[in-house]
């Protein structure tokens, strides 16, 4: 029989919190996302304060969850803060957003990321899109198979990823040039801090999932503040110098009209070998994050089909593989939509980008919000972490949110109108009496 009153145990130490921090933020945003930074700043001195600020903004948006997810541990996360916060339709269209924008569109950024490191190694015009179609379909028919046969994927991110990443510092830092004695500026009509940050905390991504670790650490609430500042300080540091080492062998300049950075820069120093190795690994590693997202995506509209009547065939179980086999189908089949739509934009992994930050920004507004809500509303909860210099840091994040809203729909192109177009759909959706019917 199943114990109810088991709860989590606090047994990580703060190395275990760290290392797992570290782990679930560095994906393969930064073997793609500098170059264009670079192209948004112009500037060498701006780009490196981009990647400086983004790690001080995850820092704030982390402490932040961590109060919601020690206060409301529910495995629900987001959905369930929103629906304390805000009622049942906020969180539908959350998740919502979810099923429709945010996990198809990180499925389908991830598959160009893929695309375009294939494409060194079978150098074609259509080489990224189609290496992009076979990655969503692959990894949704693995995942069709059965849970442990996706699980199994994760090994080879880790090793390809860490691989990759210690490639590419050594290269930059050990094997190259030294910067040259006066920084190169590009002359850039049009460059934009704003759509430069929407790219750098993209790569951030991942910290919010660091929240959650805070239920099961040893020493409370210090031990939470010093594995956030080590774990994301470290990320900074690791960002910094991966940014250092692009600078360094390629400047500004080829940098930022670079499709796949990473592979530049060991061609440059160890010529086709060097690119091929390290395209082979981050196509690996970026398989890897694809099967991550399909299998938790997945989940997620599974979930949403047992909540509302509408959706009930994503509610159902196929007992044999042990999969949710309809809402991995639905994923993929919008995954692969979006493929298709940044193949005809010519602009992929941007386009891709596009399509999701305006969604993305908005509900971590809205999650911030709750924050505060929340403490007007239940003050007498039980609150094992609180945000430290409350009301302040809240309010920061909200802002920066509303900044990178803002930021995510004035510096984009069509894709944004895309995503909008997509939850406003939800929205009309929310307000038919047929959802919120029960059986």
């Amino acid at each position: 029989m199943e114990d109810t009153t088991a709860a989590p145990r606090r047994t990580l130490s703060v190395i275990d919190a760290v290392a797992l921090i570290v782990g679930v933020v560095i994906g393969t945003g930064i073997f793609k996302t500098p170059s264009l930074v670079a192209a948004s700043t112009a500037d060498p001195v701006v780009f490196f304060l981009a990647w400086l600020l983004g790690g001080i903004v995850s820092l704030i948006g982390a402490l932040c969850y961590a109060e919601l997810a020690t206060t409301y541990p529910h495995a629900g996360g987001d959905y369930h803060y929103l629906t304390r916060a805000f009622g049942r339709k906020t969180a539908f269209l959350f998740g919502w957003a979810r099923m429709t924008v945010i996990q198809p569109g990180s499925i389908a950024m991830l598959a160009f990321v893929f695309g375009d490191y294939c494409s060194q190694l079978l150098p074609s015009a259509y080489t990224s899109s189609l290496g992009a179609m076979l990655a969503v379909i692959t990894m949704t028919a693995l995942n069709l198979m059965g849970t442990r046969k996706g699980a199994g994927m994760q090994n080879l991110l880790t090793a390809a990823k860490v691989l990759g990443l210690i490639s590419v510092l050594a290269a930059g830092i050990l094997m190259a040039p030294s910067l040259p004695s006066v920084p190169e500026r590009l002359s850039s009509s049009s460059p934009s801090f704003g759509l430069a940050m929407v790219f750098v905390l993209l790569t951030f991504g991942g910290w919010n999932e660091a929240a959650y670790l805070s239920a099961e650490l040893r020493e409370g609430n210090r031990s939470m503040v010093r594995a956030l500042l080590w774990g994301l300080g470290l990320i900074t540091v690791i960002y910094l110098m991966a940014g250092f080492s692009y600078l360094n062998v390629l400047g500004m300049a080829d940098m930022s009209r670079s499709e796949v950075v990473a592979a530049d820069l060991m061609r440059r120093v160890l010529g086709e070998g060097g690119a091929d190795f390290v395209s082979l690994l981050i196509a690996v590693s970026a398989l890897g994050a694809i099967n991550a997202t399909v299998f938790t995506g997945a989940r997620t509209n599974y979930a949403l089909g047992r909540d509302f009547p509408l959706f009930r065939f994503l509610g159902q179980w196929q007992g044999r593989a042990n999969t949710p086999a309809n809402a991995l189908l639905l994923q993929g089949a919008v995954a692969l939509v979006l493929v298709l739509m940044g193949t005809v934009t010519r602009a992929g992994f941007v386009t891709m980008v596009e399509f999701t930050a305006p969604v993305f920004w908005l509900f971590f507004l809205l999650a911030g919000a709750s924050l505060v809500v929340l403490r007007i509303r239940e003050p007498a909860v039980p609150r094992p972490f609180k945000a430290p210099l409350y009301p302040f840091l809240p309010v920061i994040f909200c802002l920066t949110c509303l900044y990178m809203l803002q930021a995510s729909l004035a510096y984009t192109g069509i894709g944004a109108l895309a995503g909008v177009g997509v939850l406003f759909m939800g929205a009309v959706v929310a307000v038919l009496p047929s959802i919120w019917k029960n059986e």
